[in-house]
């Protein structure tokens, strides 16, 4: 069986696509690597909503990620969030945690982070302004002594 690829460079067998193609511009920004909405495709009526959804967490986040090498940003009973703050503490590196909430509350505030970051999931941990991931991300920079 011969697989082709169309002009889009998606492969497929004849007309049916084995993968979708690229969505329309205003469903992509090329800036990035993941897909969002732009601010044009939006509906006036709930563009201000979408794009100040818990604007304040985020600024806050942000405002810290300035001012500190390392920021862990994580909830409460959270198993990896925890491991993630003992692995720096036992290396000797200082950091700044923010917690927002745990499982049972204050998830729509942190919706706004992951819908910032596209990460799904906390911890969420930046290094030197960039973000790079949880806590498996952050083991695996603490082996390479990249941090």
């Amino acid at each position: 069986m011969q697989i082709n690829r169309n002009a889009h460079g998606n492969r497929h067998r004849g007309k049916r696509l084995l993968y979708p193609a690229a969505p329309a511009a205003p469903f992509r920004d090329t800036n990035a690597m993941r897909q969002i909405l732009s601010a044009d495709a939006l509906h006036p009526a709930i563009r201000d909503k979408v794009l100040s959804y818990h604007s304040d967490i985020v600024a806050e986040v942000q405002a810290e990620i300035a001012a500190n090498r390392i920021v862990v940003v994580g909830m409460r009973y959270n198993g990896s969030v925890g491991r993630a703050r003992k692995s720096l503490e036992a290396a000797g590196h200082a950091f700044k945690y923010l917690e927002y909430g745990s499982y049972t509350s204050g998830w729509r505030r942190r919706l706004a982070l992951k819908m910032w970051t596209g990460w799904p999931t906390f911890p969420m941990i930046f290094v030197d302004g960039v973000f790079v991931g949880g806590n498996s991300d952050l083991q695996k920079l603490l082996v390479a002594k990249a941090l």
